[in-house]
């Protein structure tokens, strides 16, 4: 067997092997410290304290932070810290971030919800800034130490990460919790901080990164506020590269609304549920995350990110067909491991996509403008506007409906592959360094 042979076979995995990929896997074990400790963990622990559940309710206001983070995304691009900016824009801010994350972390263990509950809510905020701030740093570091060959399975590893992490810090806090209180627990947990803090130390700055400027005069920080945006929108085809970032998920979200609803109504006990839905969907949409590494590593951008759009396209379908069958346990065990792996796929091609859409000089502000964009449509929807439409169609025209929705999304893709405006349209972080993302027959 030919080296030429070894290397076309392992050429999807082998990059799993690699070090800046098992890096990201670090990054993604802090990445989800602080969504998981203002999640279900501080439900867990208002709940345990008695606050009623209209109030544990209106604690979700603190994941609004996330959406807002391209309001100072810009600052990790242009603004250089005093004292620890020597270590490099990314080292630095890394560290910094971190740092934010353990101190507002250990902020939210200081404060007792049952007799400071207002101040409970400001500690769950600051929780939230400090780790979108983190979050912006990491997909920023992410980016520019991945070679563009690597950037699929680098999202993969980072996603493998980040639910190794959240998992390990809700079962941590709970266990914990109960033996030694919820003021230890959260600062213990605060240790899954470090992970991507040590990572920076080893890795030291990107070789990738480029500084938008050389000076830091108040002039050079109106443009890294305005840089980013200007820089993107200049781009050909800029305009239908953001329709396709807005409109790419829409089908999947209206669908996932109402899953649960839907299996209700076909009768599923919770057992059922538990075991297919949230055991099986598990395991495979991990599945689906090595596969679309692999698919991304073996056939490129454009016919990887085309094959994931039309699964989650059709993975919806799945759902028609389910709903036509009624209480049919196999059937919905097929369909969650189908509609899990479809996602697992996309959702590691299609983050490969929108990191090789920035600028090195933003990828900082660019991807979390990108990153936000892309969910900001399903911010607008919800169980009642699909409730409404199940009402209208039934539950298997409803998730016809979806699958319909969704094709718009894939015919605009293949569309901008074939016409070139996909490779066009990507930025240094796509083809600086080994394997072009630009690379490949179109899709």
């Amino acid at each position: 067997m030919s080296e030429a042979t070894v290397r076309g076979r392992w050429g999807g995995v082998r990059p799993y092997f690699e070090a800046a990929p098992l890096a990201t896997f670090f990054l993604g074990i802090s990445s989800g410290l602080c969504f998981t400790l203002i999640g279900a963990t501080l439900t867990s622990r208002l709940a345990q304290s008695d606050i009623d559940k209209k109030t544990i309710t209106a604690f979700t206001l603190a994941f609004l932070v996330y959406n807002l983070k391209p309001l100072w995304a810009w600052l990790v691009d242009g603004v250089r810290l005093p004292v620890i900016g020597r270590l490099g824009q990314r080292v630095s801010w890394l560290l910094f971030a971190g740092g934010l994350v353990i101190a507002a972390v250990a902020n939210l263990a200081r404060v007792d919800p049952a007799t400071q509950l207002g101040a409970t809510v400001t500690a769950a905020i600051l929780v939230g800034i400090a780790g979108a701030t983190y979050d912006i740093v990491i997909d920023a570091y992410r980016i520019e130490i991945l070679k563009p060959y690597q950037l699929g399975v680098g999202s993969g590893m980072i996603q493998y990460g980040w639910r190794v992490g959240s998992v390990l810090v809700g079962a941590i806090a709970l266990v914990l919790a109960a033996r030694v209180g919820w003021n230890a627990a959260y600062l213990i947990c605060a240790v899954f901080a470090l992970p991507a803090m040590v990572v920076a130390l080893l890795f030291g700055e990107p070789e990738r990164h480029r500084p938008p400027t050389e000076r830091r005069g108040m002039g050079e920080i109106a443009a890294s506020i305005i840089g980013p945006f200007t820089e993107f929108f200049r781009r050909a085809g800029a305009g239908l590269v953001l329709v396709f970032i807005l409109i790419h998920k829409i089908g999947d979200t209206l669908g996932q609304l109402v899953l649960r609803l839907l299996l209700d109504d076909l009768g599923f006990t919770n057992d059922e549920i538990a075991l297919y839905d949230v055991g099986v969907g598990f395991w495979a949409y991990l599945i689906g995350i090595f596969i679309g590494g692999a698919l991304y590593a073996q056939l490129g951008l454009k016919r990887s990110v085309l094959i994931s759009l039309l699964l989650m396209a059709v993975s919806n379908a799945s759902f028609a067909l389910l709903a036509g069958a009624g209480h049919y346990p196999l059937g919905l065990a097929g369909t969650m491991a189908f509609e899990n792996i479809a996602s697992g796929i996309g959702s590691v091609t299609v983050v490969a996509y929108f990191s090789a859409l920035c600028d090195l000089r933003f990828t900082a502000a660019q991807y979390a403008l990108i990153s936000s964009a892309a969910s900001i449509v399903g911010r607008f929807m919800n169980v009642a506007v699909a409730s409404d439409l199940v009402d209208a169609f039934g539950w298997a025209g409803f998730y016809w409906i979806t699958t319909l929705v969704a094709f718009p999304g894939v015919l605009l893709f293949w569309w901008m592959s074939r016409s070139g405006l996909i490779d066009r349209s990507i930025g240094t972080a796509g083809t600086a360094g080994e394997g072009d993302a630009r690379a490949g027959t179109s899709a």
